[in-house]
């Protein structure tokens, strides 16, 4: 009798560690998954640049630095590797991109082109894809981490090396600025 209430533990121990690790190479397939989304989409992005810069460059020749750099980032972008260096290389290229679309402000006829709107339009979309794909990609990151660190399932992440993964955080400037309140007396 004693024997078959050491098993039926043993039985239920076991099949609490086989769920438990389950859910977590589930969470961890998921992860993967969302980077993928994310990659794909950056390199969407990054195919669409040298059209932009070739378009610009046309109207704007003498900008040859901010091409230049932009043409430089891009590759440090392309190359990065994890979620954390891949963040500061996209806000990099991000900052360098913004200053393309200050030159293009400087040339009517560039803005009215048709290529130039439908470049900026495409490029406008994909960073609406890149920013929901993040956003999918944090919450599994977060689901995954969370199941990592909590007992019981913090206990099966050890035995079987589930580690941490980091959080692919794109910082905007105008995310990051501190918004402006003034209480000084009106009256």
């Amino acid at each position: 009798m004693n024997s078959l209430i050491v098993i039926g533990v043993i039985v239920v121990i076991a099949g609490i560690g086989i769920v438990l690790y389950n859910q977590l190479a589930s969470l961890r397939v998921r992860a993967d998954a969302a980077w993928a989304d994310i990659d794909a989409q950056l390199k969407r992005r990054y195919d669409l640049i040298p059209n932009l810069v070739e378009t610009v460059k046309g109207y704007a020749s003498h900008e040859k630095g901010v091409f230049e750099r932009v043409t430089e980032l891009r590759s440090q972008a392309i190359a990065a590797q994890g979620p954390a260096e891949q963040a500061k290389a996209e806000n990099m290229l991000t900052q360098a991109l913004r200053s393309i679309f200050a030159v293009a402000e400087n040339y009517p006829q560039l803005r009215a082109s048709e290529n130039f709107s439908q470049l900026q339009g495409t490029l406008s979309e994909i960073e609406d894809k890149i920013q929901a794909a993040r956003r999918y990609y944090n919450a599994v990151v977060r689901d995954y981490n969370t199941k990592v660190h909590v007992i019981p399932s913090s206990l099966v992440a050890t035995m079987f090396n589930f580690k941490d993964r980091e959080y692919f955080e794109l910082e905007s400037p105008e995310e990051r600025k501190a918004v402006r309140v003034d209480f000084s007396d009106r009256t």
